[in-house]
Parts: structure tokens; C-alpha cells; sequence
């Protein structure tokens, strides 16, 4: 089963390459595999929605949240049971960011098999512009021990664009689609996921660059998708607030609400009761 899914993605790398070399286009086998990101990204495309979607949502939570973490700071149970009534009012779903990256993660793998398995056949000798070779590297023997030569620098430096731009485009992409906050918490996990672009980078430098070339690519365009997000979040404030920061007033709001109206209710049962009783007494008198 897994064989024939490199088997399919190697067959419709190559299928990309025929058809780019049939028209005339120079590089076909990087423009290749750029066609083929694209299309992944377009099938996927509802899904990284709801992936960045979910994470704008999370961010205009936070005021919320925190109201929420004063409020219970002393009862775990209460504070958790508080945020998933907001996360259901809001619509957002905490877990709703990994799913895409999830469902790509076996396309990653496989598509890694697949160049080398082309590479294997010599169909990626050609370069990419400035990249002298698709298939390359295999480990990190081109850089290190140091290259002692003109040419060993140059070969190096040739190799080190793609996962410094993975590096680059990932921190960006992330910085869009987690704009900072008071919340400690949140600037917190915000560093922690600044470890995710220098692994990924600390992988390009191991991977064949067909691989990594995928990776910038996947990066721009999820970069581009932020983009016009992040501008349709912001229509929505100037318009007066979106449907997730009402929601989560009124699930703040409700909760002390719900106390006093309890509450009065209790004193009217009770001025009730007394009445009554009066009234025995003057009965009986």
C-alpha cells in the first residue's frame, strides 16, 4: 500500500516533467515539483482554512480566556470546564490546527522516497536555477567538515538558499498567524514554536533539495493564504467585531448573569415564604 503511494506521487512528478519539457519550459522538473505543491495545496485547501481559521480565532479568544483563568485561578476543574464552553460557542475547535499538517505529514515522507527513488533512476540530475542538482544532498557531508576549496564553497552555498528560505518563510508564516498578546501563556507557546523552523531547516540540510524546494513553496503559499486571512479579520473589527469575540462576551457574560438572577430569584422565594407565614400568624390571632 505505502509503495504504491510513493509509486503514484514519483509517477505524477514525472507526468508534471513530461508535460513542462513537451512545452518548452526550462528547469521542468523544479517547475515540476512546484506544479505538484500547488496542487496538493489546492486539494487541502479547505482544510489549511480551517487551520489558520481556527488559530485567528484562538487569538481573538484571549481576552476572554484570561478573564476566564482570573475569574477560576483557583479551580482547574471550573476553568476548564469555562474555556471548553467558550471554545463551543465560538466555534473553534482547540485542535483544529493540526489536522492539515497531519494530513500532509505522510505526503512529506512519501514524496521523500519518491526523489530519491527518481534520483535512484537518474531523473534528477538536472539542476533548478542557482541548484546544481534536485537530489541532492544525502546527509550533511557537503558541509560539514568544512569545504576547503573555491568550489566546495560555492556548491555550499548553492545548497544552503532553499533551507535558509524554509527557515525564513516558516517564522513568517507563524508570526502572521500568531500576532503577539499580554498573555504570557501565549508569548510562551509562541517561543517554544519558534523550534519548529530551525528543525525543519536542520532537516532541508539533509534532504534532497526537491524535498525542501516542496517545502518553500507549501510555506509562500500557506504565507499568502495568512495574508488575506489576516485582511478579512481585520474588515471584520472595523465593522464592529466578529461573530467569535460576541460569543465569547456572552458565554463570560452569561456565567455572573446566571448568578444574580439566581439570586433573586432565591430572595423572592424567600420574601414569599415569609408573606405567608405572616399572613398564619395574623390568621390565627
Amino acid at each position: 500500500m505505502w509503495d504504491a503511494f510513493v509509486g503514484l506521487i514519483a509517477d505524477a512528478l514525472t507526468l508534471n516533467n513530461e508535460l513542462l519539457k513537451s512545452i518548452g519550459i526550462p528547469y521542468s522538473f523544479g517547475f515540476a515539483i512546484i506544479l505538484f505543491t500547488l496542487i496538493i495545496k489546492v486539494l487541502t485547501l479547505p482544510l489549511t482554512f480551517k487551520q489558520l481559521q481556527a488559530a485567528r480565532k484562538m487569538q481573538e479568544l484571549q481576552p476572554e480566556i484570561q478573564k476566564l483563568q482570573k475569574k477560576y485561578k483557583d479551580d482547574r476543574e471550573k476553568l476548564s470546564k469555562a474555556q471548553m464552553e467558550l471554545y463551543k460557542e465560538a466555534g473553534v475547535n482547540p485542535l483544529g490546527g493540526c489536522l492539515p499538517t497531519l494530513v500532509q505529514m505522510p505526503i512529506w515522507f512519501a514524496l521523500y522516497q519518491a526523489l530519491f527513488e527518481l534520483a535512484s533512476h537518474g531523473n534528477l540530475k538536472e539542476g533548478f536555477f542557482w541548484i546544481p542538482s534536485l537530489a541532492e544532498p544525502h546527509d550533511l557531508s557537503w558541509i560539514w567538515p568544512l569545504p576547503q576549496t573555491p568550489e566546495g564553497w560555492l556548491h555550499a552555498a548553492a545548497l544552503l538558499v532553499l533551507p535558509i528560505l524554509t527557515v525564513v518563510t516558516q517564522i513568517i508564516v507563524q508570526k502572521m498567524s500568531m500576532p503577539s498578546t499580554g498573555d504570557q501563556q501565549q508569548a510562551m507557546m509562541s517561543q517554544m514554536m519558534m523550534f519548529m523552523p530551525i528543525m525543519f531547516g536542520f532537516f532541508a540540510l539533509q534532504v534532497p533539495q526537491g524535498l525542501v524546494l516542496y517545502w518553500v513553496t507549501s510555506n509562500v503559499f500557506t504565507l499568502a493564504q495568512q495574508y488575506f486571512i489576516n485582511k478579512q479579520s481585520e474588515a471584520a473589527k472595523r465593522e464592529g467585531g466578529t461573530a467569535v469575540s460576541l460569543a465569547a462576551t456572552r458565554v463570560v457574560e452569561e456565567a455572573p448573569a446566571a448568578v444574580v438572577a439566581s439570586g433573586a430569584e432565591t430572595v423572592k422565594k424567600t420574601e414569599a415564604i415569609k408573606r405567608a407565614k405572616d399572613g398564619k400568624r395574623k390568621s390565627k390571632r
